[in-house]
């Protein structure tokens, strides 16, 4: 009886997915440039190195930005998008999850988002987007910022908003998988804090002749929560959490990285200090490409009533197979997740092995495995993503 639940969950999405194929355009850039999707995306949402170019130039192709575009009513220092961009993104998965209370769920829509980025002025870009729907609640803002391109001239580049913290390691937003990269996200105790949204201010400077690339930001340290009510303040104290990041690329071959965060909060007049430091390093070698990822997170007292030090590990490993490179109509990723903490709850292992195909060059099919290796539990994922 069980595999015939799945049969027909199977089914379902299938004929979803037939039915929705020829039913959407193209995003806002692809459509703002009339240039294809695979321009920037390997497949989408995953940023080939063009892409990542086109994103730390602040969305904006230079050698394509025409005065017809934009409305200056004669004023030299405005640049009005003629046309405003906007796109949305569709998930829909269907999930078989082993001794869940539901082991079977049509999650449709998993995310439905809507997205606008593009130049504000010159060297100057935005971007954001409203999640209308996440795993069915509205979500609000999530990423949303100013990116300053080449300030003062100089290959530096500073963003003022709302952003990932991990965006400079792995950048959640774009994986290819339905199984997140879970030690990012892990709030350890009370703890307001980890790797994922927050507010603040990130700069980013390379140096081309070293192939050398450095980001450092200043975030308050507590995520995203709506503003305090009576004070109206987005943080919940005055410290501030404080990252870096090294990235040194070798000979065009490979890339390793060092990352270190430094933070502090205060409940109840308690305090709280979290660190976090680890490598990174990433391969490409003719159609396979792997990412690896360790972290050690160290907090003083995240309970906030006895001072007792908590140690956190993890570990994400990921790799990506293109049989044509940026060609390809379909992928293969397998994705290792390890978090090993002094706190039991929080320990995770899995492993995931999955497959997408291209439906169009804004919709892919997905179908997704995942064994949880501590608990001997099995997760079957089929869905699709699509950007129009």
């Amino acid at each position: 009886m069980k595999y015939r639940k799945w049969s027909i969950l199977v089914c379902v999405m299938l004929i979803t997915v037939i039915v929705t194929a020829d039913a959407f355009a193209i995003p806002a850039f692809a459509r703002r440039y009339k240039i294809s999707c695979s321009t920037c995306h390997a497949p989408f949402p995953k940023l080939k190195e063009y892409g990542e170019d086109f994103a730390g130039a602040g969305m904006i192709l230079k050698e394509e930005e025409k005065e017809r575009d934009y409305v200056s009513a004669g004023d030299d220092l405005l640049w009005l998008n003629r046309t405003f961009p906007v796109a949305a993104r569709f998930e829909a998965f269907g999930v078989y999850d082993q001794d869940h209370p539901v082991e079977n769920d049509l999650q449709s829509p998993w995310g439905l988002k809507l997205l606008s980025g593009g130049t504000l002025y010159k060297n100057i870009g935005y971007y954001f987007y409203f999640y209308m729907s996440e795993r069915g609640e509205v979500a609000g803002v999530e990423d949303a910022y100013i990116h300053f391109d080449n300030v003062f001239g100089a290959n530096l580049d500073f963003m003022v908003g709302q952003f990932q913290t991990s965006d400079p390691l792995m950048k959640r937003e774009l994986r290819l998988t339905f199984e997140d990269y879970m030690i990012y996200k892990v709030h350890v105790g009370d703890s307001k804090c980890n790797l994922t949204y927050d507010r603040g201010v990130m700069a980013l400077y390379g140096i081309d002749a070293t192939g050398t690339e450095i980001v450092g930001f200043v975030v308050n340290g507590n995520g995203k929560p709506m503003a305090d009510e009576d004070t109206k303040k987005f943080d919940v104290d005055s410290d501030k959490n404080l990252g870096v990041r090294l990235n040194q690329d070798v000979a065009g071959l490979f890339s390793v990285g060092g990352f270190y965060y430094l933070g502090k909060e205060n409940l109840f007049d308690i305090e709280n200090e979290i660190t976090y430091w680890g490598p990174d390093m990433n391969i490409r070698v003719g159609p396979i490409e792997v990412t690896a990822q360790y972290l050690e997170r160290e907090d003083t007292n995240p309970t906030f009533t006895d001072p007792v030090s908590v140690k956190t590990t993890g570990s994400v490993v990921e790799a990506v197979y293109s049989p044509k490179l940026d060609k390809s109509r379909w992928y293969l990723i397998a994705l290792y997740n390890a978090v090993e903490s002094d706190m039991d709850i929080y320990n995770y292992e899995t492993a995931t092995l999955a497959g997408t195909y291209l439906v169009a060059r804004n919709l892919r099919f997905t179908l997704e495995y995942t064994r949880d290796l501590m608990n001997e539990k099995n997760r079957m994922v089929l869905g699709m993503v699509s950007g129009f």
